[in-house]
C-alpha cells in the first residue's frame, strides 16, 4: 500500500477519493484505486471548505427578522443577514413551522429538495427533511425529476414502470452482441462522470472503447458532435433541435413501407400498432410521415433518414435515447418513439439490442451489478396529499388555489406559505429565473440549509449552516454501484456548521419530538443501523456484505457482477404471459387507450409530432436554438465556485459554444463577449467558435451560480436558465422544457431591455 493509499475515503456522485489534508484544510483528493477513468471534479472541493463563499454560522435576513414572518419578500436575493446563534435559529424555525401548521395547515409548508447533496447513505439532506416534517404531519411534495419527468410519467404506459429508465442492457450485453448503437442526444461522457448514490469506479468510457473494438458502430444524433467520444468514430446527424420525434416518425415510416418491420414481434408483444401505422401513412389525418416530411422539420436529407432506417434493421442495433431529450416541449414522445421504433425492429429484449434510455446520461446507466435492496432512512408517513409535478415550483407560488392537469387527474396548488429547502438549488435547475425571483416574493418565510452562498441561500430567510461531505462520517451505500465506500470525515467542519441530522435534531428538541426523530441513535449509530438492515436485505437475495468493522477496516468493498450480462426486458421476450408489463395490456403500449382517454390535446393516445413552443422552424431571422446542457466541470451548480469550475471560465464568462459561420453573421469573435437574451431575460458568456456544432444552435453549459442584475434581468455569470421557458412537456408530464428556447445574440455592449 502506497502513502496516497493510506489516505481517507470518501466518495460523491462523481466518483471517490482519498482525501489529503493538513492542518483542517483539503490539500488533494486523489483518484480511488479501483476507478479506471477517474473524475477531476473533486478537485473542486481544495481550497473553498474555508472560502469566501462558506456559510459558518446560522443567518437570518435583516428584514425578516425585524417585521416577521412576509417582510419584504421582494428583498430576498438583496437584503442584508444577520448572525444568530444556534439556539435562536432553532427557536425561530420551530415557531414558525407552528404558526404555519396551526394556522394554514400543513399543506402549506412546501418541501423542496433534491437528491443530489450527497453520496452518503445516511446524511441525505432530502430524507432528513422529509422525515423531520412527516412527524410533525407532513407537507407538500414534489414528483418526478428535472432530469426526466416526462420520460418518468411516460414509460409506465408505454412498458409498465419507470424503472425501466435505470435497467438498460449492461454494456457487457452491447460489447459481445450490438452491431449499432444509434444514440439520440448522444453519449457525452461528461455526464457519465456522475451516478446516483455515488460512483466506485467510472464504466461508460472504458465500456464504449471496449465495444469500438469490438465492432459496434455508432451514429451520434445531436446539435453537438461532443456528445459523442471522437475515439468512436461516429457518425455524426445534427437535425435542428427539438425534431428528434419527427426524426423517429420518418424512420418507423421507412421500416412500414419497406417490410422491414417485424410484424411477428409487433403482434405477439405490442398493442396498437396498426393506429399508429394509420397515423404514418396518413390515413388519420391525410399526411403521409415520409422521409421527405420528416426531413422538411428535421433540415436532414431523405436519403440519410431512409438508409439510416435501413442500416437499423440489417443488423443487431441498440437504440439510445437520452435524458436531454425529454425536456424538451412535448417531450414524453421521444421515449415513446424510441419505444415505438425498437419495437418494430423486433429486437426488444434481445442481447445487445432493442431500447435503453439514458446511455451516456449517468455512469449507472448500463453498468453491470447486482442489485440488492439497501436500507435508506425511514422517513415516516406523510399525511398530505397535495404535491407538484417538481418543475412546476413557479406556478405553485404564483396560484395558491389555482388547478394544473397532471398524468390523467387535476390537482389544486396549495397556499404556499412556508418554503424549506435542502439538499438542492433551484435557481440553478429551475427555468426563466426572472420569472422565479418575482414568485419566490411570495412566501412568508424560506428555510435553506446549505454549505455556501449560492443564489438560493441568498434568496433565503432563514439559512442553516450544514457540513460537506468531507467534514463528517458516513457510507456510500448504493444499489446502483457495486462499490461501497466508507466516508471518513477528513476536516473539522467550518465554523458553526452542522450535519443536517444535528440540524433537525436541534429544533426537533424545540418542538418535542426529538426522541422521535432520533430513535435514540446519533449518526454514527445510525449509520452502523443502515448498514446491517441492508446486510440482512442483500442475504435475503444472495448478496453477501462483510461485516460492518471487516468493511471499516478495509475502507471498500465490491459487488460482485452477476455472471450473465443483463438484458432489459429479455424474459417479457421469452415469455409475454409469464412475465406481462404492467401496462393496462400486459404488452408495450403503441396505443394507449388509457391516454387516449385522458383527453389531453397536447398528448394523445399514440406517439406524434407536434411543434415545439419555440423552435427553429418557427424562429425569427437571426435567432438561435440554444441547448442548456449539463456542464463538464461539475454535478449540476455544486462547486461552481471551486477551482476546476472556474479553470474553464473564459476572463471570469461562462463559455458559449457557436458555429463560427453563426458568429462571423453577428460580427462575434472567439473569445468576445456576448450578450445572449430573449424576452425572458439575458446572460454574458464569452464566445467558443467551433464547426462541431450545428449551425442555428448555441451552447451554454447549466450550472453557473445566478447573478441576477436588479431591473435588467441580466445574469452576468451565464446560467442560461434566465433564459429558458418555464412551461410544462404536456397536461400528461408537465416536465421542464428547457432544450425549447430561442434566443438572440449580440456582441456585449448594446442596452437589454427586459419585456
Amino acid at each position: 500500500m502506497t502513502n496516497r493509499d493510506r489516505h481517507p475515503l470518501t466518495s460523491f456522485h462523481w466518483g471517490t477519493y482519498r482525501v489529503e489534508a493538513r492542518d483542517d484544510e483539503v490539500v488533494a483528493l486523489h483518484p480511488f484505486e479501483e476507478d479506471p477513468d477517474p473524475s477531476p471534479i473533486g478537485q473542486g472541493y481544495v481550497g473553498v471548505l474555508n472560502g469566501p463563499d462558506r456559510i459558518t454560522a446560522p443567518m437570518v435576513r435583516k428584514s425578516w427578522l425585524e417585521g416577521g414572518p412576509g417582510t419584504a419578500g421582494e428583498l430576498r436575493g438583496r437584503d442584508d443577514f444577520v448572525e444568530v446563534g444556534w439556539d435562536e435559529a432553532e427557536r425561530l424555525v420551530a415557531a414558525e413551522l407552528r404558526r404555519v401548521i396551526d394556522a394554514h395547515g400543513n399543506e402549506s409548508i412546501f418541501a423542496g429538495s433534491y437528491g443530489w447533496a450527497s453520496a452518503g447513505r445516511f446524511h441525505h439532506a432530502q430524507g432528513h427533511l422529509k422525515r423531520f416534517l412527516n412527524l410533525l404531519g407532513g407537507f407538500t411534495k414534489s414528483v418526478n425529476t428535472y432530469s426526466l419527468a416526462a420520460g418518468e410519467v411516460i414509460l409506465p404506459h408505454v412498458l409498465g414502470g419507470a424503472e425501466f429508465i435505470y435497467g438498460a442492457t449492461s454494456w457487457q450485453s452491447i460489447i459481445n452482441d450490438c452491431d449499432l448503437m444509434v444514440a439520440f442526444g448522444g453519449l457525452p461522457l461528461k455526464n457519465a462522470v456522475v451516478g446516483q448514490g455515488g460512483v466506485g469506479a467510472h464504466r461508460t468510457g472504458p465500456a464504449l472503447l471496449e465495444a469500438k473494438a469490438a465492432g459496434v458502430e455508432f451514429i451520434n444524433i445531436s446539435p453537438l458532435r461532443s456528445d459523442m467520444p471522437e475515439a468512436l468514430e461516429a457518425d455524426w446527424l445534427a437535425p435542428r433541435p427539438s425534431t428528434d420525434a419527427a426524426l423517429m416518425i420518418g424512420l418507423a415510416y421507412v421500416l412500414l413501407s419497406e417490410d422491414l418491420a417485424d410484424r411477428a414481434f409487433l403482434d405477439r408483444y405490442t398493442v396498437g400498432f396498426e393506429k399508429f401505422a394509420s397515423y404514418l401513412t396518413g390515413e388519420t389525418d391525410g399526411v403521409a410521415k415520409t422521409a421527405d416530411w420528416a426531413a422538411d422539420i428535421c433540415e436532414l436529407s431523405a436519403e440519410t433518414i431512409c438508409n439510416l432506417a435501413r442500416r437499423m434493421a440489417a443488423g443487431r442495433t441498440m437504440i439510445s435515447v437520452a435524458w436531454a431529450l425529454t425536456r424538451q416541449d412535448h417531450g414524453e414522445q421521444p421515449f415513446w418513439l424510441g419505444t415505438v421504433l425498437a419495437a418494430m425492429l423486433g429486437q426488444i429484449g434481445l442481447p445487445g439490442g432493442g431500447i435503453g434510455f439514458g446511455y451516456g446520461a449517468t455512469n449507472t446507466v448500463g453498468l453491470e451489478r447486482a442489485s440488492p435492496r439497501f436500507q435508506a432512512l425511514p422517513q415516516g408517513h406523510n399525511k398530505v396529499k397535495t404535491f407538484i409535478p417538481v418543475a412546476r415550483i413557479t406556478d405553485l407560488l404564483e396560484n395558491p388555489g389555482g388547478s394544473f392537469d397532471y398524468n390523467g387527474k387535476t390537482h389544486t396548488y396549495p397556499d404556499t406559505r412556508l418554503v424549506w429547502w435542502a439538499g438542492g438549488n433551484p435557481f440553478h435547475h429551475h427555468q426563466d429565473l426572472n420569472r422565479l425571483r418575482r414568485a419566490w416574493a411570495r412566501p412568508e418565510t424560506v428555510i435553506v440549509n446549505d454549505w455556501c452562498w449560492n443564489a438560493l441561500a441568498q434568496h433565503a430567510d432563514i439559512v442553516l449552516p450544514c457540513t460537506t461531505p468531507l467534514e463528517r462520517n458516513d457510507i456510500n451505500l448504493s444499489p446502483r454501484d457495486p462499490y461501497l465506500v466508507m466516508m471518513d470525515q477528513a476536516v473539522a467542519p467550518a465554523g458553526q456548521a452542522r450535519d443536517d441530522y444535528d440540524i433537525f435534531r436541534g429544533i426537533a428538541q424545540h418542538l418535542g419530538i426529538e426522541e422521535a426523530y432520533t430513535e435514540g441513535r446519533d449518526a454514527g449509530e445510525w449509520i452502523r443501523w443502515l448498514y446491517d438492515a441492508s446486510r440482512r436485505s442483500a442475504a435475503q437475495t444472495g448478496v453477501e456484505l462483510p461485516p460492518f468493522d471487516e468493511l471499516r477496516a478495509k475502507g471498500w468493498h465490491k459487488l460482485a457482477a452477476p455472471q450473465a450480462p443483463h438484458v432489459m426486458l429479455e424474459d417479457f421476450r421469452a415469455d409475454p404471459e409469464a412475465h406481462k408489463l404492467r401496462t393496462p395490456s400486459g404488452k408495450i403500449e403503441i396505443f394507449s387507450e388509457r391516454i387516449a382517454g385522458f383527453g389531453y390535446g397536447d398528448c394523445s393516445g399514440h406517439p406524434v409530432w407536434m411543434e415545439p413552443a419555440e423552435w427553429l422552424g418557427h424562429a425569427r431571422k437571426g435567432q438561435l436554438h440554444l441547448i442548456s446542457n449539463q456542464p463538464k466541470n461539475k454535478l449540476h451548480s455544486q462547486l461552481d465556485r471551486g477551482r476546476f469550475s472556474q479553470a474553464d471560465r473564459i476572463a471570469g464568462y461562462e463559455p458559449a459554444l457557436l458555429h463560427s459561420a453563426d458568429a462571423a453573421a453577428r460580427g462575434i469573435r472567439h473569445h468576445g463577449i456576448i450578450r445572449v437574451f430573449n424576452c425572458r431575460g439575458a446572460c454574458l458568456c464569452a464566445a467558443v467558435l467551433s464547426e462541431d456544432i450545428r449551425r442555428g444552435v448555441i451552447q451554454i453549459s447549466t450550472g453557473a451560480w445566478a447573478d441576477i442584475k436588479e431591473n435588467t434581468g441580466l445574469c452576468q455569470q451565464g446560467n442560461p436558465n434566465v433564459l429558458c421557458l418555464d412551461k410544462g412537456t404536456s397536461r400528461l408530464g408537465q416536465g421542464p422544457i428547457a432544450h425549447s428556447c430561442l434566443v438572440d445574440i449580440e456582441p456585449e455592449g448594446s442596452e437589454y431591455i427586459p419585456q
